[in-house]
């Protein structure tokens, strides 16, 4: 579980919002905030998040498999399958 995962997707567009509830600066409650990061609750969260865990793999040296397949061997080659499954309750 990777968590505040959301919270860490880079943003490749800008996006604006109102300022949060609580935070309203006085005199400037008509102007907005430019988001930096990703956040949750961003229709795009999701694939920005993925998008970067899949470039830090990437970088790692792993590669994607196309399809699904089983993989036996009698050597000493390391095999790593991993899952990964997106829940942002």
């Amino acid at each position: 579980d990777v968590k505040t995962a959301f919270l860490h997707g880079d943003l490749d567009k800008e996006i604006y919002m109102q300022q949060p509830e609580g935070f309203v600066v006085p005199g400037k409650e008509h102007m907005v905030c430019k988001l930096s990061r990703s956040l949750y609750g961003l229709k795009q969260a999701p694939r920005q998040w993925y998008k970067k865990f899949d470039s830090f793999m990437t970088k790692s040296g792993f590669c994607k498999a196309e399809k699904f397949l089983v993989v036996t061997s009698r050597n000493t080659l390391i095999i790593v399958f991993l899952v990964l499954y997106v829940d942002d309750m």
